[in-house]
């Protein structure tokens, strides 16, 4: 069984997560539920995955940041905070998210009665990293939270959330050996990126992430030329660029080493496809 960053394996890991969870379920109903099920707020388009994943047709998702939009400078629209008036839950991601250090005391008053979870307690996090859904094991366990909100507001359906969430974590669990397998036996262990989007995925999968950005700016000549030694000796063939960010200084490198600019995108909605995705990337078994 291979250790995650959540846990010391995946069944030990679920099991007591959700026992745990499931035992502070009340028996009164809470705020937020009505014909159309419970309005949940999340920050970015994975946590949509999640919460579906659990909650089915007893969700309505609401979505803050776009996509496309940068986590950390996108502003929420009035219509939006008005719009949380009427949820029962949001489901922050809650490792230092820019949007949420900003906004979350704001987004908070606009309904005093929805429920809050930081969905990312008890994962281990990495200083000044807020992409801790970038590991299948930390999304496991945030579902996992996600399932124990839904079942403080819900009760009648706890057992429903439970369930989902540990069928989940099954699913990631398998997505887990998949990405393992593809990146078996790799000549170099690390990529080159523009942001540092990956690092718990790195972190997982016993891999280094070198980033062009730094420190949250376009990266100096001295800094651009240190990267491009570095992609140069561990032969890197892909370059990869998020979305949300210019691919200019991608491109730039990419031109001085032969290399391929690939686009993967931490706030896909296409959750598990994209984490294959970024491995098979890595693996350079995807070169367009």
């Amino acid at each position: 069984m291979h250790l995650s960053a959540a846990g010391t394996g995946w069944t030990i890991l679920l099991a007591a997560i959700i026992c745990v969870l499931a035992a502070g379920c009340t028996d009164t109903a809470g705020p937020g539920t009505g014909e159309d099920g419970i309005i949940v707020a999340v920050s970015i388009l994975p946590q949509e995955s999640f919460v579906n994943a659990v909650a089915g047709s007893r969700a309505h998702v609401v979505v803050l940041i776009p996509p496309g939009a940068n986590p950390a400078t996108y502003e929420p629209t009035a219509d939006q905070i008005a719009g949380l008036s009427r949820a029962g839950l949001y489901c922050t991601v809650g490792s230092g998210l820019p949007f949420e250090e900003v906004y979350l005391p704001r987004l908070a008053a606009a309904n005093p009665s929805m429920l809050i979870v930081n969905t990312s307690s008890g994962i281990t996090l990495i200083d000044g990293d807020p992409h801790v859904w970038t590991s299948p094991a930390n999304a496991a366990a945030m579902a996992a939270s996600t399932a124990e909100a839904l079942a403080r507001i819900d009760p009648a359906n706890a057992a429903l959330y439970t369930d989902n969430a540990r069928r989940y974590g099954e699913r990631l669990e398998d997505l887990d050996g998949e990405i393992r397998a593809v990146l078996a036996g790799l000549p170099s262990r690390t990529f080159i990126v523009y942001h540092p989007s990956w690092g718990y995925f790195a972190r997982d999968y016993d891999l280094e992430q070198v980033a062009i950005e730094d420190s949250g700016k376009d990266p100096s000549p001295a800094h651009l030329a240190a990267v491009i030694d570095r992609a140069r000796a561990e032969n890197s063939t892909v370059i990869i660029a998020n979305p949300q960010f210019s691919r200019r200084a991608c491109e730039v490198i990419a031109a001085q080493i032969n290399a391929t600019v690939i686009e993967r995108d931490p706030l896909s909605p296409e959750y598990e496809r994209e984490l294959l995705l970024l491995a098979r990337t890595i693996a350079g078994e995807v070169t367009a």
